[in-house]
């Protein structure tokens, strides 16, 4: 079944980082993605029909690509996902005359990852006319919508915000995620959010985000009502950050005896892709606890309500 009418909340033009946005935008978009994940009776919307989405991944990515994809044809819009190892990119042109040339082409909605930090924010600066940019993941800066879906996920099992605790394990300094984490969490009155790691995987300034710092696990998670494990990245390490995946397993990983320590139910969360046995025992990861299969479904559904509020 296909529907038309649109009962739009508020538009925006970009959606480059949590830390930019207001609660009222963060809320109207839960309210969006409650509309389409709850309407079982509704696959397709025709709101982005005649409308052109590029996703454009600068890093490689299987579960965020293919979530937007998803979310952006059940509101049949039209997909290009652009292979960059053999785009105009590896010939030297810059990313700017890659997006005017699409934009000349018809594109409207972009979603951008990139290694670099800022990029996203650089291609909303710089572009000439109304199209929107989605900020997929920059660096380690953020991950706009990796946030909001997580948010939504503990808000549909546990509310209100201003009584929970919820603790961001593992590799802080390198994670875009954990960054918008600790932004919306806060935004959305979170009663404590908490940091654990080890202190090689901190940010310097880490005192600047309004968390709690842990070094251990043991302390960290007592009587949290939320956990999200972080991947390590790998990609964005110096060889002696960690001494092992291993040792870090040992002093970091989430099994099920360190569950113990927090609240009997305490949600368990993952951005993906997990690493089991570095992160994350398998025997987490798939109990009953985890709420990872369901913060993939619920992406879709957010991301689906975030290019809603871009339809102009």
């Amino acid at each position: 079944m296909a529907i038309k009418q649109k009962n739009k909340s508020k538009e925006i033009q970009h959606l480059l980082s949590i830390k930019d946005m207001d609660l009222k935008t963060i809320e109207d978009i839960f309210l969006s993605a409650d509309k389409y994940l709850q309407n079982k009776n509704i696959n397709k919307y025709e709101i982005l029909k005649g409308k052109t989405v590029c996703n454009l991944f600068f890093e490689n990515s299987t579960r965020t690509q293919t979530t937007f994809e998803i979310a952006a044809k059940r509101l049949s819009a039209d997909v290009i996902n652009l292979d960059i190892a053999t785009s105009s990119q590896s010939k030297g042109e810059s990313i700017l005359d890659l997006i005017n040339n699409l934009i000349a082409m018809g594109v409207s909605i972009f979603v951008v990852r990139h290694s670099k930090p800022g990029i996203p924010e650089l291609i909303a600066k710089s572009i000439k006319n109304n199209a929107s940019i989605i900020n997929a993941g920059d660096g380690n800066k953020e991950h706009p919508t990796q946030a909001l879906l997580d948010a939504y996920t503990i808000r549909n099992f546990k509310k209100p915000f201003s009584n929970l605790k919820v603790a961001i394990v593992g590799d802080i300094e390198h994670s875009r995620v954990a960054k918008s984490e600790i932004y919306i969490l806060n935004k959305l009155g979170t009663k404590e959010v908490r940091v654990i790691g080890p202190k090689t995987l901190m940010p310097k300034n880490i005192e600047e985000f309004n968390v709690k710092v842990f070094e251990t696990m043991e302390q960290g998670l007592v009587d949290v009502d939320a956990i999200l494990m972080l991947r390590i990245q790998k990609e964005r390490m110096k060889k002696d950050t960690i001494p092992s995946e291993k040792k870090y397993f040992e002093n970091f990983g989430l099994n099920k005896e360190r569950l113990k320590y927090a609240k009997k139910d305490c949600l368990v969360l993952h951005p993906g892709p997990i690493n089991r046995g570095v992160e994350i025992d398998s025997l987490v990861a798939d109990g009953n606890q985890s709420v990872i299969l369901e913060q993939v479904k619920n992406g879709i559904g957010i991301r689906m309500a975030v290019m809603e509020k871009m339809d102009k």
